[in-house]
């Protein structure tokens, strides 16, 4: 399954590559930050994980910000594993059109209620566009190449819901889309 997650997952069909913020606003790592998204299926919050991934996160906060992912789907729901979404084409193949990088700790654990970016096989460790993944099993057991977004804070319940909805071939047996998110900072 691991592969899978891999494979045409990037941030933006080879478009610019920024290992910066690339002019997006840095978010200030001594105040917390909480996505909400909104689905047709519940809510669910994560806080972000500034520290790990300053570029990544102030580019999420950005997209959130200027309601990229208001109607996107959760196009990839893997039972006991993944539920992946953030592509605007909903196929897995989509991006904002650019792809920030923070390579994660090498120590890095992508267990339940871990939020990450997605990244095709042939980035770089720590490459992000949009696409975005919610672990659902205890432990999805991948390397350390993903960057770290954050950790579910409130509404695993609706999170591991979700993660019910996929079939065999990884594909959504239901329509979950992101009705809104936003972004709160305390």
């Amino acid at each position: 399954m691991a592969a899978g997650l891999l494979a045409g997952c990037g941030g933006g069909g080879g478009k610019k590559t920024e290992t910066a913020a690339g002019g997006r606003p840095a978010l200030d790592p001594a105040k917390t930050y909480t996505v909400t998204m909104k689905t047709n299926e519940g809510e669910f919050a994560f806080s972000l994980d500034v520290k790990d991934s300053p570029n990544t996160t102030a580019s999420f906060a950005s997209l959130v910000n200027k309601g990229f992912f208001d109607g996107l789907t959760f196009h990839r729901i893997v039972p006991g594993f993944v539920i992946q979404g953030g592509d605007p084409n909903g196929n897995g193949t989509g991006g904002p059109g650019y792809t920030t990088v923070d390579v994660p700790p090498s120590g890095a654990q992508y267990t339940k209620g871990v939020v990450a970016m997605a990244k095709g096989g042939n980035e770089p460790p720590g490459s992000a566009g949009s696409q975005f993944f919610v672990v659902t099993g205890d432990d999805a057991r991948l390397p350390a190449d993903y960057a770290l977004l954050g950790k579910v804070t409130s509404g695993l319940d609706v999170v591991e819901k979700i993660g019910t909805l996929g079939d065999a071939n990884e594909q959504p047996t239901e329509r979950v889309v992101i009705a809104k998110a936003t972004l709160s900072e305390s």
